[in-house]
């Protein structure tokens, strides 16, 4: 059973079980709306670099909004920690670095990386299990890539 099932009551806890492909927003949308809120224009960045992955090659864009509404929905309620640990646990180790690199470049997207950023990326990396070196790799590049 999937996110949908967990909000509509059929699952106990959001901790049971979420798709790959759910577990990799909730990550991406717990990285930008923390606090369980998400604006147009960050829904469409979203969007829009979700759409490009295989993982959600079968999802519209309708899908992917009614998928943001009900994370966000969970995460308003039941805070990032439950959501984000079921996540975790639902994703394999390449889509934990897959999700590093895409919430990376999303916190990056000025070009600079404060403090909290610094304190935020080292937190993620180290709770999904990235090596310290991807890590480092993954934030220089994204550094790069959104400077210009």
């Amino acid at each position: 059973m999937g996110l949908l099932d967990t909000v509509l009551g059929t699952e106990k806890k959001a901790q049971e079980t979420l798709s790959s492909a759910e577990a990799f927003a909730v990550i991406i949308l717990g990285t930008t709306a923390a606090d369980g809120y998400l604006s147009d224009d960050q829904a469409n960045c979203i969007s829009f670099l979700l759409s490009r992955m295989k993982l959600f090659k079968t999802y519209t864009h309708e899908m992917l909004n009614k998928l943001f509404d009900i994370i966000l929905s969970i995460l308003r309620q039941d805070g990032l920690n439950t959501l984000f640990d079921a996540a975790k646990e639902s994703l394999s180790q390449d889509l934990r670095e897959a999700a590093f690199v895409v919430a990376t470049d999303l916190v990056l997207t000025e070009g600079i990386l404060t403090e909290e950023e610094n304190h935020f990326l080292n937190d993620l990396y180290l709770a999904l299990d990235v090596s310290r070196d991807l890590a480092i790799q993954i934030v220089q590049i994204m550094l790069i890539k959104n400077r210009g």
